[in-house]
């Protein structure tokens, strides 16, 4: 049986980290050997790894399922399969948690399990496996740190983006100062200058106008 106990720091918050490691896609892009395989209508997906011990690279097959709680953090991964030529089998159950750093913005990633192998090569795969872990898992924390990174930046990004007019009341929009403004006010004042000169007359009279001038003709045909 090989037991895994692993801790990961990780310079970004936790909120990124585990949307990384959530993401069995992401995962797998973080694994040297490792590919994703076809989902089953259980949840469940198809994988494979290749791992070399020493002069020996032995591909493994498995069905995993994957439970995650996102509200915890937390996930579990469980997976069966077996090597390429079937002469060896294994089952293997891990625990994941993502949580704050020891400083504000990192975290730590725990995960602990167990592989339970048998057949022909269970013995060759138990002696190296302490070392293939070991450099498996510098791998993968390379990767996670990278991945994590770009997600880091695309909120920065966003941020350097104008942002919007503020909204007023009524849904309408505070027009900043600019030649447009500036513009449709000049036009005002010079519509309102010219509607004003004398013996200009209005091309809409007003009500009042109208029967003051019906008023003046009655009187003249008396």
């Amino acid at each position: 049986m090989i037991e895994i106990a692993e801790e990961i720091a990780v310079p970004s918050p936790p909120e990124r980290v585990w949307e990384v490691v959530s993401d069995p896609s992401a995962v797998v892009s973080c694994i040297g050997g490792a590919e994703l395989g076809a989902s089953h209508d259980d949840g469940s997906f198809d994988g494979t790894l290749a791992i070399r011990f020493g002069g020996l690279r032995v591909k493994f097959a498995a069905r995993i399922s994957l439970d995650l709680d996102e509200s915890a953090r937390e996930g579990r991964l469980s997976a069966r399969g077996a090597d390429g030529q079937g002469a060896t089998r294994f089952s293997a159950g891990a625990t994941f948690r993502v949580v704050e750093g020891d400083t504000p913005g990192t975290s730590k990633v725990f995960c602990d399990g167990e592989i339970k192998l048998n057949g022909k090569l269970a013995k060759l795969i138990e002696s190296g496996a302490g070392m293939v872990v070991s450099r498996m898992t510098g791998e993968f924390t390379d990767q996670l740190v990278q991945k994590c990174a770009a997600l880091s930046e695309e909120p920065l990004a966003e941020a350097s983006m104008e942002p919007p007019p503020p909204a007023v009341p009524g849904g309408a929009h505070t027009a900043g100062p600019g030649p447009a403004g500036l513009f449709a006010r000049l036009r005002a004042w010079w519509a309102g200058r010219r509607s004003r000169r004398p013996g200009r007359t209005p091309q809409v009279p007003q009500p009042s106008e109208k029967r003051s001038d019906e008023a003046l003709d009655q009187g003249g045909r008396r």
